[in-house]
């Protein structure tokens, strides 16, 4: 089992490569995230659910840190100030 403080940094490179593979303009959900990161850990089909908040806690990170965008009804967020369903995306290269 990995050590619990390399996951943020694994986590976000999933995160990460997740948003980049996306078309430009294209979004992903919290939970593919979660998915991909449980799955890459080997755990079963139902580990992501547990997840889900270090997906949140590591998008927050990357977006402060300018590497992706979180969107809300379709709109970019403050990554600091958002609640409810959000999706991640990449940064324009505008």
């Amino acid at each position: 089992m990995t050590p619990p403080a390399e996951s943020p940094t694994t986590l976000e490179k999933v995160i990460a490569s997740l948003c980049s593979e996306t078309p430009q303009g294209r979004t992903i959900c919290p939970t593919d995230a979660a998915k991909a990161y449980a799955a890459a850990q080997g755990e079963n089909e139902l580990a992501w659910r547990s997840h889900l908040s270090e997906v949140r806690r590591a998008a927050v990170s990357l977006a402060v840190a300018g590497r992706l965008v979180i969107y809300r009804k379709g709109k970019m967020v403050d990554p600091n100030d958002f609640r409810g369903v959000y999706r991640l995306g990449a940064p324009s290269a505008e």
